[in-house]
Parts: C-alpha cells; structure tokens; sequence
C-alpha cells in the first residue's frame, strides 16, 4: 500500500509542474541561466575522481596521462566553445594561428575562460586542473558556428547532436566500475560506447542495462531540445515525467550530481535490475545539491522559445498548402494540435506504427506527442527518438503507408515544406 500512495505522489508531481507565474521573474531566469550553463551539481566526484576525465584531457604534460585532448580533438567529439567568453587576444590568436589547437595546454586556457559549453574546469592556485565537472550546457546547447565550425555564440536549448558522449567516456583509463556496474567486460562497455555515436546517449541503459535492441543494433537515443518546453507537460520521449521530474532525474542518475531522488517505480527488479541494484530509485544526499535549483533552472528552461528557422530555408507558399494538409487530409493536427503543436499525451506504438521497445522501458509504455516547435533545430541525426527516419520525408511517407493517406508526390513536398517552417 505505500508503495502505490508513493507511486501517486510521483505520478501526481510529474502532472502539476508545468510552472507558475513565478517563471517569468528576470531574476528567477538569470539564476536559472547561470545553472544550465555553469552549475556541476556536484558531479566531479563521478567524473574526475571516479573516471579521471580531468586526467585525460590534461594529458600527460600538464600532470595527466596519455596524449591529451587538444581543442581540435575536442571539437572533433562534439564539444562547443563560446566564441562571447574569449577575450579578444585569444580570439585574434586563433585567427592568426599563434594559438596551437592540437595541443591540450590550449584546452585549459579555454577550460579557465568557461569556454568551453558545459565542462566546468576546477583549477589549483598554481593554475593546474584539479577536477572538471559537467553541466546541462553539455548536451543542450550547441553554437552558431560565427566564428569557426564549432565555435559561435550559444544556442541554450538546442541539441548538441555533435557531440560523441561514448567517445568522451572512454576517454577514462578506469571503466571498469561502469562495467560492472552493467555487468559486462571492459572491452564490450567500450564496444557500447563507441556504438552510440554523435548526438545519442541512452539514458535508460543505466536502469534496465538493455544496451542492444532486439535486432542486435546498439540502442541509444538522440539528445533532445530543452527549448519550447513551456505548457509541455512531458518533456521526454516515452512521458517520464515533467520538466523538473527529468532535471532531477538526469541531474542525479546521469550526471552523477549531489541530488536526492526518488521514484519507486524504478523499485522493479524485472524491469530495472541495474537501478534496483544501486538503489536508484532512492538516492539521498546530504547536501543536496540539486532540489533547491530546480525552481530556477525550469524557469530558464521555460524561457527558452522555440527558434524559427532561418530565411529560405523552406517555401512559404508549399509550407502554407502543407499547413492545410496537416490539419486536414495528413491528419496530423489530431495529435500535434493547438499552439505548441502537441496534444500532451502518450500514444501505444501501434498508434504511431513503429516498435515498442524503448516505449516499454519506459513506466508508461507508450510515446508521448512530440511538440514540433523549432523542429529544423533537431533535425541532424533524423527524427523519432533514435533518429529512425533520416529525414523529414521518412517521415511523411511512414504516416502515409501507416494511416493509409494516399498523399501525392506533390502534397507529400508541401508537408515537408510545413514541417522545415516551424
């Protein structure tokens, strides 16, 4: 019986956090801002002390080991640099080359200047990195590439589908806890690893230990946007919760930060043996270094408008046809309806026409309605949760064979010139 009353307090909580009026306080979003981007929650323990990322990207001329990793390796696996948070000599020294990219000294100077999105360096008084920690900014902000492919100003919110989070892991000269942890050698989990890719992490691989789909194919989900998440009441693909319930949910169980969390539905050994085995439907800390920041950081988050795409990037005139036939013959406005193009509800996967395998790690067993806002913004890497269909076009013609349309060629364009305009 305690066990069903603590289910419905969770489930009660993931419906009622949508926000208040106190989102739209400028203070409550500075503070907010300045979490996503900068704020560890405490996760250095995980990331140097445990596997010694710090160690790796100081490589061993600046009190590490191996090679090191330069800024031209770290752009390489996806990592972003704020081209706002250099001064203007580093700036005019990478334009003229008296900067050295390919040597990791540079990645440090670039690490005390928090240039570099979501890695947070922690430096000795004798200029030495100690530990580096990560922030949300590391798989929810890219860059507009002004000044160089990978470097520009930040784009909050949008997903880093660059980014090779299995590349950087294994950087460690220590997985073995990780592997343990799920139960294989060192060698498969670096196998793993190196399957996910750029752009894909999977999230629930650390719950269910379910690294494969039933096709032998690496399961890994694309990251997705924290941008027009305001009135979204589920803000992950399968409806795990809302905006704060996923916050606190990544912000312990993937970063690794200082959180308290608890959620007995992952209390399921069938379902959850990895998490049911660390106790991670019950995580206390103390300090917790999480629950009183969510507030803000939701705030910020909520803050964060859909982007429009870009001029000429799609035709007005096919993308309004293409409206008409979304609310009409595509039938697609039945699901992707009002404002926000989302209905704020889960679907079977029979609904939608594709497998239910990751629908079914979830507590829900279903696929929520995606909202399609800044849609051309998550494009890279394809569309659905794992990036199933390549393009916008998969994905008319999936709904069209599904649900029978009998769209021409023609209507077919003007769907996707509708769906590159929002």
């Amino acid at each position: 019986m305690l066990v069903l009353v603590s289910v419905v307090v969770v489930l009660s909580r993931c419906k009622k956090d949508k926000g208040n009026d106190n989102d739209d306080n400028p203070a409550l979003i500075a503070e907010g801002k300045n979490i996503f981007r900068y704020d560890s929650f405490g996760d250095e323990e995980f990331w140097s002390g445990l596997l010694h990322l710090d160690k790796a990207i100081a490589g061993a001329n600046n009190g590490g080991f191996g090679p090191g990793v330069s800024p031209k390796t770290a752009l390489a696996v996806g990592l972003k640099v704020d081209v706002e948070a250099l001064p203007p000599n580093v700036i005019a020294g990478i334009t003229n080359g008296s900067i050295n990219l390919d040597d990791p000294a540079t990645t440090l100077e670039l690490l005390k200047l928090n240039a570099v999105l979501g890695i947070k360096g922690n430096f000795s008084a004798s200029g030495g990195l100690q530990s580096i920690g990560i922030t949300c900014a590391s798989c929810h902000s890219t860059v507009d590439n002004s000044f160089a492919p990978g470097i520009g100003k930040r784009l909050d919110g949008w997903p880093n589908r660059d980014l090779n989070v299995g590349a950087i892991i294994s950087l460690t000269d220590n997985a073995q806890p990780i592997a343990d942890m799920l139960h294989v050698s060192e060698p498969t989990l670096r196998t793993v690893l190196a399957g996910w890719g750029p752009g894909k992490f999977p999230a629930i691989l650390f719950m269910d230990g379910k690294a494969l789909k039933p096709d032998g194919t690496v399961a890994a989900n694309l990251i997705p946007a924290a941008f027009g998440l305001k009135g979204v009441d589920l803000t992950t693909y399968t409806g795990w919760g809302d905006i704060s319930y996923w916050n606190l949910f990544v912000g312990t169980l993937e970063m690794h930060g200082k959180g308290t969390f608890r959620d007995p539905r992952l209390n399921d050994p069938a379902k959850y043996p990895i998490a049911v085995e660390n106790r991670f439907y019950d995580v206390v800390n103390n300090p917790d270094l999480i629950t009183s920041k969510l507030p803000a950081l939701r705030a910020y988050q909520h803050s964060i408008k859909a982007p429009k795409p870009p001029a000429g990037s799609f035709d007005p005139g096919a993308a309004g046809r293409g409206r008409a036939l979304f609310m009409t013959k595509a039938k697609c406005g039945t699901c992707h309806s009002g404002g926000l193009l989302t209905d704020n509800s889960l679907r079977s996967a029979a609904e939608i026409g594709i497998d239910d395998f990751e629908a079914k790690r979830s507590p829900t067993g279903k696929y929520r309605t995606p909202p399609l806002g800044g849609l051309f913004a998550r494009a890279k890497g394809g569309f659905y949760h794992d990036g199933r269909f390549a393009g916008y076009l998969e994905v008319v013609n999936h709904y069209n064979n599904h649900m029978s349309l009998n769209l021409t060629a023609s209507e077919k364009q003007e769907l996707v010139e509708y769906l590159k305009s929002l």
